[in-house]
């Protein structure tokens, strides 16, 4: 048997098996980078069609590559998101190997590093970098049985409202995919009912910048922990229809009926919970909060940015918030689908290493594992709050890719 040896195993050829690839290149260490499908392949087949990235293009990149014939404000779509990272993987000319997945990584017993086995053969490697990233599977919430009555997808299956069967549909969700899916619906035509459970809600753009900008000057995208009980917490924010605030209020005069977080199912009715006001009430305190922290910076700073009164204007709750609906019968309300919103789960299924706390979590600090010669990329919070975001990924690979560095050197002189 054939086996092929390599210094260093990345696991992924999307943003983050990009990022470590260049970074292991700076570092001198011998790679080689495996995508079981095409290079972000998430970007291409698991986004509806109208997607947008939710920052703008001289954020959302890597340091190395500007987007082309893309205004540095505008937002890319799916695909030029996808065609940059291949024009990044051949700018770099990263050793990235598509179309071969890796089905099992253990530890070597009495020899250094590791046995990879794959869908083209063994591979041995000193060290294995997981960077395949949070959205590996997708989480539908246990709540309405499969074939009690509507067509239930996860959004990474929804594509357009055309795929769906004529109705009302019921999406779950009030994060960036829920809020824009819901909006897209309701703007084709559709009656939609949009469950909204606990967000952030930052302004798109506040006194002339966009929050990424926000987020930046006042430090926030490198908080290294999130707020108690925020951990999974999602982010109402949208560069559709270049770029604007997502807010509930005007949702609701849309014609979108909102309501609190989907909470059990019983004969065909879908109950929900008395949370909606409380859940818009919290949002709007992070967006004033944000509006309040970048006030002060203004002033600190003595920068001559024009005010924005108007943002601070809510508006009045509408009445589906201030008499939620809280069962809905949905053969009754012609609901045909259910759209879930609910995010993903990790799967490392195929990492059988020390490196996993009791609920199957990675152990790590800073990407640097629990088990000796395994790293992680690509998750939430991994090392501050924009791990896994494109530019932040770009960042964290580099500390990683050091830490390689630093082991390789001391192995080096034992060998």
């Amino acid at each position: 048997m054939s086996i092929q040896e390599v210094e260093a195993l990345v696991v992924g050829g999307g943003q983050a098996g990009l990022a470590m690839s260049e970074h292991l290149s700076n570092c001198g260490v011998q790679h080689l980078v495996l995508e079981r499908d095409r290079i972000a392949e998430r970007w291409r087949s698991e986004r509806w069609d109208s997607l947008v990235a939710n920052g703008p293009a001289w954020h959302d990149r890597f340091p190395g590559l500007e987007f082309v014939d893309l205004a540095p404000d505008a937002f890319a779509s799916k695909d030029q998101i996808a065609g940059y990272f291949e024009t990044y993987a051949e700018k770099i000319a990263a050793p990235i190997r598509t179309g071969v997945e890796v089905t099992s990584v253990r530890r070597r017993a009495g020899r250094r590093g590791f046995r990879v086995e794959t869908s083209d053969g063994t591979i041995d490697s000193r060290f294995v970098i997981a960077a395949t990233g949070p959205f590996q599977r997708p989480v539908i919430p246990p709540i309405v049985p499969r074939g009690a009555g509507p067509v239930q997808i996860h959004s990474s299956d929804y594509r357009n409202p055309e795929q769906l069967p004529d109705g009302a549909v019921l999406v779950v969700g009030a994060g960036s995919s829920g809020v824009q899916i819901a909006e897209e619906l309701r703007r084709s035509g559709r009656s939609v009912h949009l469950s909204v459970g606990p967000h952030d809600r930052p302004p798109r753009r506040y006194r002339g910048h966009d929050f990424c900008w926000w987020l930046g000057v006042l430090g926030k995208w490198s908080a290294e922990t999130p707020p108690s009980g925020a951990e999974h917490v999602t982010i109402a924010v949208s560069g559709a229809r270049g770029g604007h605030t997502v807010d509930f209020r005007a949702l609701a005069q849309l014609g979108i009926e909102l309501v609190g977080m989907t909470s059990e199912f019983d004969r065909g009715t879908l109950r929900f919970a008395p949370d909606l006001g409380t859940n818009i009430a919290n949002g709007d305190a992070n967006y004033l909060a944000l509006l309040d922290e970048a006030d002060a910076f203004v002033e600190r700073n003595g920068l001559d940015l024009p005010e924005e009164p108007g943002a601070r204007v809510l508006g009045a709750d509408p009445a589906c918030v201030t008499d939620p609906t809280l069962e809905l019968d949905l053969a009754a309300a012609g609901v045909s689908s259910i759209v879930w919103a609910t995010g993903y789960a990790v799967d490392y299924d195929w990492l059988q290493v020390d490196a996993f706390d009791e609920n199957g979590k990675p152990e790590h600090r800073r990407g640097v594992s629990s088990e000796p010669g395994v790293y992680f990329l690509g998750l939430p919070w991994l090392a501050h709050r924009g791990s896994s975001f494109i530019w932040g990924v770009w960042h964290d690979a580099k500390f990683v890719a050091d830490q390689i560095a630093i082991q390789r050197a001391y192995l080096g002189r034992a060998l």
